[in-house]
């Protein structure tokens, strides 16, 4: 069972239909919508200021969210991928963003709708990456805009078959249907 602790007065609120991985830690000021996926040793530490997760959102294995005390929050929006080891520091995720494996976005940035972070990407403080903007590198800089129906219909395939994965852990008729399709 996923470790939930309140902090200071503040107990993590946790949307329905959402899957929790046995080692993965919510603490704290942490509001989470529905059908969101929190992965193996993922942590958000809603222990010095408010992280706010919006519905269908997966933040994968090893990912971290923490914020700045009195100074930063962190905002995500709905159908958001946030990838494998990725760590998000006091920054907004607009709808439908994806945040790529090993990526850090750092306080007060600002992903927009649909934008792409690619995977290892350092995101700097007071970074602003527009509506389906793809950035990527050390610090991240833009590398080219991408077609929004392309990037929505991208994220959203992301967060849908990571809502279908976390069946897999709470459903035994998902898992069995999925186990079937594979001996096809």
């Amino acid at each position: 069972m996923a470790l939930i602790l309140p902090v200071r007065g503040f107990t993590p609120q946790i949307g329905q239909d959402c899957f929790l991985a046995p080692n993965a830690t919510v603490v704290g000021d942490v509001i989470m919508g529905d059908e969101c996926s929190i992965w193996f040793n993922a942590v958000l530490r809603g222990d010095v200021n408010s992280i706010r997760i919006g519905n269908r959102v997966n933040i994968q294995d090893g990912s971290v969210l923490h914020t700045l005390y009195q100074k930063s929050t962190i905002e995500i929006g709905d159908d958001v991928s946030i990838g494998h080891n990725v760590t998000i520091h006091g920054a907004k995720i607009h709808d439908y963003a994806l945040i790529g494996m090993g990526a850090v976005v750092m306080d007060d940035a600002e992903v927009g709708e649909g934008a792409l972070v690619a995977a290892g990407a350092v995101v700097l403080s007071r970074t602003k990456i527009g509506p389906n903007e793809l950035w990527g590198g050390a610090p991240a800089k833009f590398i080219k805009m991408v077609d929004p129906e392309t990037s929505r219909e991208l994220n959203r395939k992301i967060a849908h078959n990571y809502l279908m994965y976390s069946r897999w852990y709470t459903d035994p008729e998902v898992a069995d249907a999925a186990r079937n399709e594979n001996l096809d």
